[in-house]
C-alpha cells in the first residue's frame, strides 16, 4: 500500500514537463479545466477510458475522448460536459420522425465526428491514430490519448439481460438493479503505446474525480499502466462527498463491485499506487492524509484552485 505523503515543493509548473491525467466522464474534464489556467495544453497529457466507446447509427461514438477533445477545441457544451455546443439535433430528429431507436441523442456536428472517425477506423486506423487526426483537424495542443486501441467495452448484468454501459445509463438512466459490472473481452488490452510513453515521461499523474469502476478502472486494467503508476508520484481526487458522488452512477457501481461508496472506498481502490489523496472539505467521511478542499469545480477557478493545492503538496 503506498503510504499518503506530501511536501512543499520546490518545483512549479514551469518546470514540470508533462501532467498526466487519467480521465472519463465528466470530473475530470472539469479539473481539466483549471490545469488550462496553469498549464500550456502542450504539457498536458489525458489518457482517457474508452470502455464506453460504441458503433452507433453509422458512426463511432467514443464520448470520454470527444469530451476531452472538445474541451481543448473550445466548443464543449460545458452545460451538458457532452457534445458540441451550441449543436443542431436535426438529424435525430428525422431519425426519430422514421421510428429509429434512438436513445442517444446526438448532435448534427458531433455526429459529423463520429461518422468521420467511423471512416478513418474501417479505412485501417487505430484509435490511436483516428484520434490523433481528429485532434489535428480540430487544433487540439494537448495530447488526447485513448486508454488503448484494442477494443474493452463495459457492459452491466441486469435481471433483463447484458446490456451497454450506454443502455444502463443514458436509456435507462440508471434505474436498473447492477447484478454485474462486466468487460467485453475477459482478457485485458494493452495499454496504448502513447499511453504509456505519456506516463513514462511526465512529472505527475492524476486521476481525476471520475467514476472509479467505469471511467478510471478501465484504465487501471490495461496491461502496463499499474506498474508505471507505481513508479510516478501520483495524485487522486475524490468524486465522493459522503456516500453520494459529485455525479453519475459511481455509487450503485462501486457497491456492485464490493468498494464502499464513499472517499474511503476510492481510496481503498486506488490505494497500491497513490501518494496523495484529495477529498472535498465537505465529505463528513475521513480518509487519514487525505487533503481537503473545494471540489466542486462549479467554475474553472475552483478547478485551479485544486490544481494549485496538488502543486503545493505535490508528492516526490
Amino acid at each position: 500500500m503506498a503510504v499518503l505523503c506530501y511536501f512543499r515543493n520546490s518545483l512549479s509548473w514551469e518546470d514540470i514537463i508533462t501532467v498526466t491525467f487519467l480521465s472519463g466522464g465528466t470530473g475530470t474534464p472539469k479539473l481539466l479545466q483549471g490545469a488550462r489556467l496553469t498549464l500550456n495544453d502542450n504539457d498536458i497529457a489525458v489518457i482517457v477510458n474508452t470502455a464506453e466507446d460504441l458503433w452507433y447509427q453509422g458512426g463511432h461514438i467514443s464520448p470520454d475522448i470527444d469530451t476531452v477533445m472538445y474541451l481543448f477545441a473550445g466548443i464543449l457544451n460545458t452545460k451538458t460536459w457532452w457534445g458540441i455546443d451550441g449543436d443542431t439535433f436535426v438529424t435525430h430528429e428525422q431519425f426519430r420522425s422514421l421510428g429509429v431507436d434512438t436513445y442517444l441523442a446526438v448532435g448534427d456536428r458531433d455526429r459529423a465526428v463520429e461518422l468521420f472517425r467511423g471512416e478513418l477506423l474501417k479505412g485501417g486506423m487505430t484509435l490511436s491514430q483516428a484520434t490523433m487526426e481528429l485532434c489535428s483537424r480540430l487544433s487540439v495542443q494537448a495530447w488526447v490519448l485513448p486508454m488503448t486501441d484494442q477494443e474493452y467495452t463495459t457492459m452491466i448484468e441486469t435481471e433483463g439481460g447484458i446490456i451497454h454501459f450506454q443502455e444502463y445509463w443514458v436509456r435507462h438512466r440508471g434505474s436498473v438493479a447492477i447484478r454485474k459490472v462486466l468487460r467485453i473481452p475477459d482478457t485485458r488490452p494493452d495499454a496504448s503505446t502513447g499511453a504509456l510513453e505519456a506516463m513514462e515521461k511526465s512529472d505527475l499523474i492524476i486521476i481525476g474525480p471520475s467514476n472509479p469502476i467505469t471511467s478510471i478502472s478501465p484504465i487501471l486494467e490495461c496491461n502496463g499502466v499499474v506498474n508505471l503508476l507505481k513508479k510516478k508520484p501520483v495524485v487522486a481526487v475524490s468524486p465522493f462527498i459522503g456516500d453520494k458522488p459529485v455525479s453519475g452512477p459511481a455509487r450503485d457501481l462501486m457497491v456492485a463491485l464490493g468498494f464502499e461508496p464513499t472517499s474511503a472506498g476510492v481510496y481503498a481502490a486506488y490505494a497500491d499506487f497513490i501518494d496523495l489523496f484529495i477529498q472535498d472539505i465537505r465529505d463528513p467521511v475521513e480518509v487519514p492524509g487525505a487533503i481537503r478542499c473545494d471540489t466542486l469545480m462549479t467554475t474553472p477557478e475552483i478547478a485551479k484552485g485544486i490544481m494549485d493545492i496538488i502543486l503545493t503538496h505535490m508528492p516526490v
